[in-house]
């Protein structure tokens, strides 16, 4: 008897496969939707205040914690690797909207904070960027947002075994 390769790994089977196609159309369709808005997302932040999607997210996130965040916590937060954060806190901390300390509990390690004038713009941005979200998903029903949200959650929170 042969050992299989320990790279070898077993295609699961799909019971229902009528099931499995309407999940693979829900993917696709959420897919289609989160570029439609990004793209749209996009485009407001380079016209509006000239600003890129990813350096939004990083302040995003530093303004929701005025104590800073490490580079490592942040990278993770964002879901992306410490490189593309770096490159992005380097060119924030250039232009004055962060600033970088050394870690008071971890002397290896730089806490990220924004600073008064990035603070200043993101409340700007912020401000619109609530009314642009609200302006895109102006269709959906207060029932319909309860539940994309139940069911965003419930996707995120299971794990595959």
């Amino acid at each position: 008897m042969t050992q299989p390769d320990s790279d070898f790994t077993v295609t699961p089977q799909v019971q229902d496969k009528g099931l499995a196609r309407q999940r693979l159309r829900l993917w696709v369709h959420m897919l289609k939707a989160v570029r439609h808005i990004e793209s749209d997302l996009r485009d407001r932040l380079r016209r509006d205040f000239d600003m890129t999607l990813p350096r939004f997210d990083v302040l995003a996130a530093l303004h929701a914690a005025p104590e800073g965040l490490k580079m490592t916590d942040l990278s993770q937060q964002l879901m992306v690797s410490n490189g593309n954060v770096t490159g992005i806190v380097d060119r924030l901390v250039k232009d004055g909207l962060a600033e970088r300390q050394v870690s008071e509990t971890d002397r290896r390690a730089f806490l990220v904070q924004i600073t008064p004038q990035g603070r200043q713009l993101m409340d700007r941005i912020l401000t619109v960027h609530l009314a642009w979200i609200n302006d895109l998903l102006r269709d959906v029903s207060e029932t319909d947002i309860a539940r994309g949200i139940a069911i965003m959650m419930d996707i995120r929170h299971k794990r595959p075994i």
